[in-house]
């Protein structure tokens, strides 16, 4: 993958309009839909099916299915692979709740066997590439990621790729990156590096300090789209484009005009309010804007907040 840099796939967040923004600025190898239940996936639910549209332009894309139950898995990575993605990825890190009740996630790094067996059945089910996702393990004293990353391997993985946290830590404290670097000498396909990917030069610290072979990023991408071109400019040693307030204004403004047209009026403002917090973050006023929004009763309303909190930055850059 040229460049090696990955979006990671984020529930409610890397649909197709994200998934096309990331791709249009630039500087992304590949990109993750939202993960899907394979257990929905293969009951045929609409909301899940209707997750799996694509466009032309997003390739290369990956499609990742979490579940507990290995034939299920398989069946769902054959849907995959007929609707037509370039690689199935395998879910072993998710540490929602939701998601470790069903066995499924991170759960499975608790019960080797049935992750062996899932790895082993979903390679076997498709002709694509097939990839892992997982943790360190589910806390500090159960890290097995070397284990399973073996296992991996050993089934027919084409790569791997590893947060360097553990369940339990969820978001919190800070990623192991040295955990990364243990699991790239461990292994001898490729390992993609995932936490605490915040800035190009993290991005390119990773790189060196763990002598990974890719580096994904996902909720540094929500807060800076633009992660990845300057990530790809950083490792090509070219200039590192920063976006401009003009840049920002069209590519939030643009991207909320495309939910609220896609989107029912309740479902929309959710996601307007999510994305704001994200794509605030760093803007002068950003907090005083979250907070504002929080109140707001609908789309005309959101976006006359937005133009009125760019309208001021410009007066400020002005003077």
């Amino acid at each position: 993958m040229d460049p090696p840099l990955f979006l990671a796939p984020m529930a409610g967040v890397t649909d197709r309009d994200f998934r096309l923004i990331v791709r249009r600025i630039g500087g992304v190898g590949m990109v993750a839909m939202e993960f899907l239940s394979s257990k929905l996936l293969v009951a045929g639910d609409e909301r899940i099916t209707g997750l799996m549209h694509f466009e032309e332009e997003e390739r290369p894309l990956a499609i990742q299915v979490y579940g507990g139950d290995a034939a299920t898995i398989a069946e769902a990575a054959r849907i995959v692979e007929e609707t037509g993605a370039d690689v199935v990825d395998v879910n072993m890190g998710c540490p929602a709740n939701k998601v470790l009740k069903g066995c499924a996630g991170a759960a499975l790094m608790g019960d080797i066997a049935l992750a062996r067996r899932i790895v082993r059945d979903v390679v076997r089910a498709v002709s694509i590439p097939v990839t892992v996702k997982f943790r360190t393990g589910l806390d500090e004293r159960r890290r097995n990621h070397l284990e399973l990353g073996r296992i991996c391997q050993g089934e027919g993985a084409a790569a791997v790729a590893m947060h360097g946290r553990t369940a339990r830590q969820m978001f919190r404290g800070e990623a192991d990156w040295s955990e990364i670097a243990r699991l790239k000498q461990a292994l001898a396909i490729p390992v993609i590096g995932n936490g605490d990917v915040k800035t190009a030069g993290d991005a390119v610290a990773m790189l060196r300090e763990t002598g990974c072979d890719g580096v994904m990023v996902g909720r540094g991408a929500t807060r800076d789209p633009w992660i990845f071109r300057q990530i790809a400019a950083r490792l090509s040693g070219g200039r590192v484009p920063e976006p401009t307030l003009a840049d920002r204004r069209e590519l939030i403004l643009g991207h909320f005009r495309t939910v609220v047209a896609r989107e029912p009026e309740v479902r929309a403002l959710h996601k307007l309010r999510k994305f704001t917090n994200w794509y605030s973050q760093g803007l002068p006023g950003g907090q005083t804007l979250r907070r504002r929004i929080q109140g707001l009763p609908d789309p005309p309303a959101f976006f006359a907040a937005w133009e009125e909190h760019f309208a001021g930055l410009e007066l400020e850059r002005a003077a």
